[in-house]
């Protein structure tokens, strides 16, 4: 089926809630096989709700619409329903007398405009919400089936998980299954990795390969369609081992999982413990890995020292060295590397010094970074980059950057 999913709610367009309720269906919508071809978002506004109610049915099998059942005047999702069907709407008996209990139970007064909340499409199968007040509600107009769902994340997760999915089982047989897995890649751009993608990339028909990228790395989404999970699965293995023949020294996981996760787990394999010597970061690497559930496996400590005084008090790093070449330096970013690593006994240590801004320091300008890195009794290593953005983006920049330079040691 090709659906659609509209969410109503000026809120929505204002920025002041995000639209995660069509992101949680999409996801449901695809397990059953179904696509989602649009998503679209209107305010409360009855003719600019009727125009995307009459477009959605003009190109979409199934409508799932989020929002605007409430009882308030700017509740509008069924009125203006009622115009692209001319069906009447009427009040459903067991709605009506749900609310009414729940205002005496609770000893309120009931105000008229509650019986908005009761009205359902005379054809319409009506869904109980026992999360909440309005039912939820499937018509069939036309060729285009129509469900409506509270916007109240909650109540449209209960009423779809307990009747429309169930619903969509019953009803429509999927001949094909979709499954997706994300790839995950560290150390590579996003063109890099198309082009030595390339060949791949353009003879792709089932699966297909879908390149994203986000802060520091990049992901391939594969997705397949086969008669079975299994047939689908099986093509996405198929096309994820050519994938690995190509670029999997960079790659590091898949689906959910994080680069910090990641090193944790080949700290785990490799019996290794790390700690960190931080200075504008201000602890973030440590940070991240400490959330991780299993970090007191691998994790030691660490250090966070800002200012010169503290390098030199807390990490021993010489006088002579932050005179002769500054806090912001190769040297001293390797310096509070050894020094961390035999303070916190450790067979891993990442250091970070450098100017996050606005302003530069030490004659160096804003976003250069200098990362250390100390490996058991390995020499050495400094890695010195230039971050764009404001303040808290080479923070963010600088901490992906160490865990994706431990990665690629450590695979090694």
């Amino acid at each position: 089926m090709r659906a659609e999913i509209i969410g109503v709610g000026t809120e929505l367009l204002l920025g002041q809630i995000a639209n995660t309720n069509a992101q949680w269906i999409s996801s449901r919508l695809a397990t059953l096989g179904h696509s989602v071809y649009h998503h679209t978002v209107v305010g409360d506004n009855l003719k600019r709700v009727k125009d995307s109610f009459a477009l959605a049915e003009s190109r979409a099998d199934l409508v799932i619409v989020t929002g605007g059942l409430g009882p308030t005047e700017d509740d509008l999702t069924l009125d203006a329903a009622k115009l692209v069907f001319d069906e009447e709407l009427v009040e459903h008996e067991d709605s009506m007398e749900k609310i009414k209990s729940y205002y005496q139970r609770n000893q309120k007064s009931m105000s008229e405009n509650n019986r908005k909340q009761a009205r359902v499409f005379e054809s319409a199968s009506v869904f109980q919400n026992l999360e909440g007040m309005a039912p939820g509600q499937l018509v069939k107009h036309e060729d285009t089936l129509w469900v409506f769902l509270p916007g109240v994340p909650r109540e449209m997760k209960y009423i779809m998980d307990e009747y429309v999915i169930p619903y969509l089982q019953n009803n429509y047989h999927i001949e094909s299954q979709i499954v997706s897995e994300m790839m995950r890649f560290i150390g590579i751009g996003e063109s890099d990795l198309e082009t030595k993608l390339q060949s791949l990339i353009r003879s792709q028909t089932n699966p297909t390969i879908a390149p994203l990228a986000s802060e520091g790395e990049v992901g391939l989404r594969l997705t397949a369609t086969g008669e079975s999970t299994e047939q689908a699965k099986e093509k996405i293995l198929t096309l994820k081992n050519e994938i690995l023949d190509h670029v999997g020294k960079y790659y590091y996981g898949s689906d959910a999982i994080t680069i910090e996760e990641k090193v944790r787990d080949l700290l785990k394999e490799k019996g290794l413990t790390i700690g960190s010597a931080e200075s504008f970061t201000g602890g973030r690497f440590l940070e991240r890995l400490i959330a991780l559930p299993g970090a007191s496996a691998v994790c030691q400590g660490g250090y966070t020292v800002y200012t010169p005084e503290m390098k030199e008090r807390i990490l021993q790093v010489p006088k002579f060295l932050i005179k002769k070449y500054g806090t912001i330096s190769h040297e001293c970013a390797e310096m509070m590397a050894l020094n961390a690593q035999a303070n916190l006994d450790v067979d891993v240590v990442v250091s970070f010094t450098g100017v996050a801004g606005p302003d530069a320091s030490e004659g160096h300008e804003p976003g250069t970074v200098f990362i250390g890195l100390q490996i058991g009794e390995r020499k050495p290593e400094v890695h010195k980059f230039h971050f764009d953005g404001g303040r808290e983006q080479v923070r963010v920049r600088a901490v992906k950057r160490a865990y994706e330079l431990i990665f690629h040691r450590l695979k090694k």
